[in-house]
């Protein structure tokens, strides 16, 4: 276990900013994890727990507590039963899935950080979510002071969402457990209209997981999702907003809002998000309110490839960079009157 002092954080972050941390410590096991976090506990230090860092906004000013990196490691495959531990890097993880000829998370391919995150936000893109195969969640319940297994009942995940969200200071990931499937070397269906046009197959058909995998990461990197250190459209959270889910009023309104300036013949991207729900676009919603990609003069703008991300061109701060998500979202909602509602986590600052 390494232990710094007045460590700096921006390093740690795929945005690259952020203050330092009055500490830092490596964990590279499960028990260096608990240790830390029960240390910190019973002394009452504000704990900021890190993964990959690919959904962190860190304010300027740093962290005046324990930071804590996860670096644990393991990939344990039994037939289509998968356990990762948390700090394994989730990209990798699902090349290596999609070697041994499994499918369930080969769409979720080239998104950054850690297996231990993906529960969290239950990460999902191109028609598959995490919650699709995560069978349990081993975490430290700080509340219990003890080691716990969640089923993913437990974990009550939703579009974005999740058990840890609604209570972020209680748990801490340790490991993942998957079941996915075997399917002959096959994808699981595809489900995403976008994947299946670039696949040129019907939504619904099944191609091999290899080449499943190859797609998204075509189509992420033609997005400026997949991290390249010399590419600064990869220097973001990938995407900085939720796509909105709006109530059947609220629809209707936005609808209205929509047709009202930019024509009656105007039908925003809708999909169905459960009864009485609809989701829409926020990509959609930045790009028709006037922030176009590339928007922005200063040191962070929205990205060129991909109007959902807000990036840092090199020589940003976390300021600058709340600064834009603050136009973005007020300027979106004058124009539709949807309000955006930021998906990374933020320390010390917010929106």
């Amino acid at each position: 276990m390494q232990e710094l002092h007045d460590a700096p954080l921006a390093p740690l972050t795929t945005f690259r900013l952020g203050g330092p941390a009055a500490r830092l410590v490596t964990a590279t096991t499960d028990a260096e994890v608990v240790a830390t976090v029960r240390a910190a506990d019973e002394s009452g230090t504000p704990l900021l727990v890190i993964g990959g860092g690919s959904n962190l906004v860190i304010g300027d000013q740093g962290f005046d507590g324990t930071a804590l990196r996860i670096a644990t490691t393991g990939f344990v495959l039994d037939g289509t039963r998968l356990e990762l531990a948390a700090g394994e890097n989730w990209s990798e993880a699902v090349a290596r899935v999609v070697d041994a000829g499994l499918a369930g998370i080969e769409c979720l391919a080239g998104i950054p950080g850690s297996a231990g995150a993906t529960p969290i936000q239950n990460v999902g893109a191109y028609g598959q979510e995490v919650c699709d195969t995560i069978t349990e969640v081993v975490a430290y319940d700080r509340t219990r002071g003890e080691t716990v297994t969640l089923s993913a009942a437990d974990c009550a995940f939703a579009y974005r969402d999740s058990l840890f969200k609604h209570q972020p200071d209680r748990y801490v990931v340790l490991r993942v457990r998957f079941a996915l499937e075997d399917a002959g070397g096959l994808s699981a269906p595809v489900k995403y209209p976008e994947t299946a046009r670039a696949l040129g197959v019907e939504a619904g058909d099944r191609v091999p997981a290899a080449q499943a995998r190859e797609t998204v990461l075509r189509l992420r990197a033609g997005k400026g999702m997949v991290l390249d250190p010399a590419d600064h459209d990869t220097w973001s959270a990938g995407s900085f907003f939720h796509n909105p889910i709006l109530g059947d009023e609220a629809y209707a309104a936005f609808l209205a809002r929509a047709q009202e300036r930019l024509g009656p013949e105007t039908a925003p991207p809708a999909y169905p998000a459960g009864e009485g729900r609809t989701k829409t676009s926020a990509a959609w919603l930045i790009d028709k309110a006037g922030f176009t990609k590339g928007y922005g003069d200063g040191p962070a703008r929205i990205s060129t490839k991909h109007t959902l991300a807000l990036t840092n061109r090199g020589e940003a701060t976390t300021e600058d960079l709340l600064a834009l998500a603050r136009e973005v979202v007020a300027g979106v909602h004058a124009a539709f009157g949807v309000t955006l509602v930021n998906e990374p986590v933020t320390v010390g600052v917010s929106i």
